[in-house]
């Protein structure tokens, strides 16, 4: 039986980067200042600070809700039953994501919100638990798949005020993050 520190420890993460979240959009909302400036925006200097900053940035109270949860959520998850790779995890699908689009997008707009991250967190314990074939992990993985799978249909361009490239960018790193540690479990 887990105790109650190991549940409030897998939250703390999650919980704190929902906070700036929340606290980056109260600023934007009361004071009126729009800090899309600290998305991302591909390939250019002026756009290398949203790879630390673009997950905290949102364009609108529905924007914030629809990452919020899931972050709070999957993050949860990656700390309570993967404690000892959670926060490599969860560093490669923040950073590693941003770097990418930042890289690759097509797009010259800047690029904000954290669904880059739910994503790849998504991703990552969707493969990871069909990786290790461990019954918790599998049970783990189906859980996110049937609650959380329909994200995927998010990696294809659609809406032009979408970030399909952090979706795909962040469902990518989170899967290459399960093969990878996965094999580092295996042969390690």
């Amino acid at each position: 039986m887990a105790s109650a520190s190991k549940y409030f420890n897998s939250s703390v993460v999650p919980f704190r980067l929902v906070f700036i979240m929340w606290l980056a959009y109260s600023i934007q909302f009361f004071y009126h200042i729009n800090l899309g400036f600290l998305g991302i925006k591909p390939r250019s200097l002026e756009g290398l600070i949203g790879i630390a900053t673009a997950p905290m940035i949102h364009g609108s109270y529905m924007h914030l809700i629809s990452n919020t949860f899931p972050l709070l959520f999957l993050g949860a998850v990656l700390y309570f039953f993967y404690e000892r790779i959670g926060g490599i995890v969860f560093f490669r699908c923040y950073f590693i994501t941003n770097m990418l689009v930042w890289l690759f997008s097509p797009r010259p707009s800047y690029h904000i919100g954290a669904s880059g991250l739910v994503y790849g967190l998504a991703a990552f314990l969707i493969f990871y638990g069909f990786l290790r074939q461990e019954f918790m992990s599998l049970l783990i993985s189906m859980i996110i798949f049937l609650v959380y799978g329909g994200i995927f249909y998010g990696v294809l361009p659609g809406d032009p005020l979408i970030s399909w490239e952090s979706h795909l960018a962040g469902a990518l790193v989170g899967i290459y993050t399960a093969f990878n540690l996965a094999q580092k479990r295996k042969y390690g």
